[in-house]
This record gives C-alpha cells, sequence and structure tokens, in this order.
C-alpha cells in the first residue's frame, strides 16, 4: 500500500513518522511532498514484487533527488524513538536507486543496533519497517530543535544548526551553533560552533562532503529572523500535535522553512 504523504494516517501500516508528517501537510506546516509505504509494501518491494515494484514506480518519477527514510511501526513514538537507529538514504536519484535505498533502510531495522534497541525496550525482536520517501530538500542551513532540553529538562527551545544538510548534525560531524530561546520565542544564548564541512546534494545523486568557506566556518548560520521562524514552527506543531514536547528536524532554503520530521521527546 502506498499513500501520498498527506494521506496517511494509519500508523499500524505507515508508521508514527509518517502519520505524524502527514498531521503536519494537512494543518498546513511546511513539509516537502512524498509518499509514505506500507510495511507490507516495502517488504514486497525488497522481494523484487512485480507489482509491489510497478506501484512504487507509478508514485515516483525519475527527475528529482529523494530521501528515503524509515518510518518503522513504533518508530517516533511516544514509546520509542528509534533516533540513530535506522538508516536514511538521501540525495537518491532514479528509480533503481530509490529501490536500492528502500532495501537499504529494510535491513538496517533487521541489524544489530536495531535489534538491542528493541530488546533494551521490550519490543518485538523484528522490525516492522516502513518507509517515507520525500522529495530531498537540498538546505542552506540544517538542524534539530528541541522543545525541552535534552540534557537538563528544562523547557526552553534549544537548536543545533549547521551548513548544509542535517546530516552533519545529527551524525556528529561537526560542531553545529548552538542556540537556547525561552518558551516565549527570546533569544537567551548563542554558542557558534566549528561547522567546517557542509553535505549537499550531488548532481549525479547522493550527496558530498564540501569544506565550508573560511569565512563561515565561525559565523552564525542562523538570524534572528530565522529562529524567530523556528520559533512559530515549534508554536504550530503545538497547536497540531496537541503536545508542547517537539523533537524536530528542519532545513532552510531560499528563505523559507521546512519540517523535515517531528517525533515526540522521548527518555528512552
Amino acid at each position: 500500500m502506498i499513500r501520498a504523504l498527506a494521506a496517511a494516517a494509519d500508523a499500524a501500516a505507515f508508521g508514527d513518522k509518517a502519520v505524524q508528517l502527514g498531521a503536519a501537510i494537512r494543518a498546513g506546516l511546511p513539509v516537502p511532498a512524498g509518499f509514505a509505504m506500507s510495511s507490507e509494501q516495502v517488504q514486497a518491494t525488497t522481494r523484487g514484487d512485480p507489482i509491489a515494484l510497478a506501484a512504487l514506480r507509478a508514485s515516483c518519477p525519475d527527475g528529482r533527488p529523494w530521501a528515503v527514510r524509515s518510518s518503522a511501526i513504533g518508530e517516533d513514538s511516544g514509546v520509542a524513538s528509534f533516533a540513530g537507529t535506522h538508516l536514511s538514504v538521501l540525495g537518491v536519484g532514479g528509480f533503481a536507486a530509490v529501490v536500492e535505498g528502500i532495501r537499504q533502510v529494510y535491513v538496517s531495522g533487521q541489524g544489530p543496533v536495531a535489534r538491542a534497541y528493541r530488546a533494551r525496550l521490550g519490543l518485538e525482536p523484528t522490525s516492522r519497517m516502513a518507509v517515507v520517501v520525500q522529495e530531498l530538500v537540498d538546505a542552506d542551513v540544517a538542524g534539530v530543535l528541541f522543545t525541552t532540553n535534552p540534557l537538563t529538562g528544562a523547557t526552553e527551545r534549544v537548536i543545533e544548526a549547521s551548513w548544509g544538510l542535517g546530516e552533519a548534525v545529527v551524525s556528529g560531524l561537526v560542531t553545529p551553533d548552538r542556540y537556547r530561546l525561552t518558551p516565549t520565542g527570546r533569544i537567551v544564548e548563542r554558542s557558534l560552533g566549528e561547522k567546517d564541512l557542509r553535505i549537499r546534494c550531488r548532481p549525479c545523486g547522493g550527496t558530498e562532503h564540501v569544506p565550508v568557506s573560511p569565512e563561515l566556518i565561525y559565523a552564525p548560520c542562523l538570524n534572528d529572523g530565522q529562529l524567530a521562524t523556528l520559533h512559530a514552527l515549534a508554536v504550530a506543531c503545538d497547536r497540531v500535535f496537541g503536545s508542547s514536547e517537539h523533537d524536530i528536524e528542519f532545513g532552510f532554503r531560499g528563505g523559507a522553512v521546512l519540517l523535515l520530521q517531528r517525533r515526540p521527546i522521548t527518555r528512552g
């Protein structure tokens, strides 16, 4: 089963990540377009089932880069985030590469890291891997926003960001800029990191690491207006999800913000 991301509403089929992105789209939040694949559709695709492959080809036109992301059943729920456990494949171009990206994401859900995480939380040992396929935004700046400080538990906005795609931040490849805002959006801290590389899309597909210009390594990557925009995005998520605790991945492209992922903050 494949659905446009905006129509993904069944977490038992498409996983919480897809469902939360679908809810955000329906509420008018700025989420890149894409589609959701049920766990059964993902399994059929990895087996090479011709009907599943035909449905995927109809949903996935060539000529644009895609991000293939895990949306396992139970992932990004209030119980388990699986952050850093399942694979994302970025900059995927062409139908064969999308199929391979789906296979890689599926395999990551069956690997030892994912199994150990599931065992620690008392979950079933085998992952039911659904997938989100989105148009990849080649971001100028990207990062993460927490509405509760992940270190202290304080109710404040903590933002970490760097140049290029957000994988440089979430993978720890750079020391990102760090900003703290009050729940009302007032800036209380700016700490500039060493952002000496960025990840960007390659024209031929995939991503690459490129050096950052020397004058930008220690320059702030977010200005006051962008921080205000992120505060407004968090407030909008409060309204949509009925909660004030969000772990958000975002990107800025051409001055506009995009919501790439939203999950509840979990302690597991």
